[in-house]
């Protein structure tokens, strides 16, 4: 049983004749004829009495004429439903970012996005593998930080953003308007662990320069780290947006210099998942957020295809 045999059955119901049907379904006749044959030969029994030149439902008719509409009518539910999703009126969105600032970036837009979308339940997914999140369909987009060495994901920049030396505001350094990086590793280091993006740019960073860095603490608690660098324990090296996010006055941040030391922000998506139009409201929310606080150093927009 085929849907285009259900919506033929339904216009016969509709006119209770075979031409003016096959009229309005814009097809021929006896193309019209065979496939209400097929449908009787299918089911077992006959859908219609054809009396001269009169045509009338027979009980499987009427029975098969009230499922009809329940089907249709379902049909039609979903397409409005699926059209709902393509309008972003309704359905689920879920944004992923690494922990830390990032995932603070994505949940302060939920508001926003609330106010214009209130149908639409957004999941934020705190995750340190994004990546493989996206490439499994487990998230619509997400914002994370480059390298990202995947052909089967498509980056939107941001913004770069500088990292700074962090020390407490009583450090002999603190007054300090840049420190240079081969400077830095003389230092009592407190530092991200190694899997860590933030620590993967400073380690790149030892291995061009040719310096080595040995962190006399590792943690990913970011609280930690700060409480440490406050106390005067150590110094860490943290991203502006991290440092902004637990400035205090207790703390000083210093450019660092020779080499500068910048990542870039990027939302990935999976290319073979449809982007819904709630998700590119989304990004574009996102990037106008990104624009008007001036965060790091945006780049160009990314153009997304209609």
């Amino acid at each position: 049983m085929e849907i285009r045999q259900l919506e033929y059955f339904q216009a016969i119901c509709e006119e209770l004749h075979f031409t003016r049907a096959a009229d309005k379904l814009n097809v021929t006749q006896p193309t019209l004829s065979h496939q209400i044959k097929s449908l009787e030969d299918e089911i077992g029994t006959p859908l219609f009495d054809r009396i001269g030149k009169k045509i009338a439902l027979t009980e499987a008719g009427k029975i098969l004429k009230s499922h009809t509409a329940v089907i249709f009518n379902a049909l039609q539910s979903a397409k409005d439903q699926m059209n709902e999703l393509q309008s972003g009126d309704r359905g689920t969105l879920a944004i992923g970012s690494p922990p830390g600032e990032l995932n603070h970036l994505v949940s302060s837009l939920l508001v926003d996005f609330n106010q214009k979308y209130p149908n639409v339940t957004v999941k934020i997914v705190e995750s340190g593998n994004v990546t493989e999140k996206v490439l499994n369909n487990e998230l619509d987009a997400a914002v994370t930080i480059l390298p990202v060495d995947d052909d089967r994901l498509d980056k939107i920049p941001l913004y770069f953003e500088q990292f700074y030396l962090t020390v407490s505001s009583s450090h002999e350094l603190a007054q300090r308007k840049e420190i240079g990086f081969t400077e830095v590793d003389r230092l009592p280091l407190i530092l991200l662990p190694e899997n860590h993006k933030c620590r993967q740019l400073v380690d790149a960073t030892c291995r061009m320069t040719g310096k080595q860095m040995s962190p006399f603490v590792e943690t990913n608690s970011i609280s930690t780290i700060f409480n440490l660098v406050k106390s005067g324990a150590g110094v860490s090296i943290l991203s502006k947006s991290l440092i902004d996010l637990n400035r205090d006055g207790a703390i000083s941040a210093i450019p660092i210099v020779n080499p500068t030391l910048y990542r870039q922000i990027v939302i990935i998506m999976n290319k073979d998942k449809f982007l819904s139009h709630a998700a590119r409201a989304f990004i574009s929310l996102l990037q106008q957020f990104v624009e008007n606080n001036k965060l790091g150093n945006p780049v160009p927009h990314a153009v997304l295809e209609s």
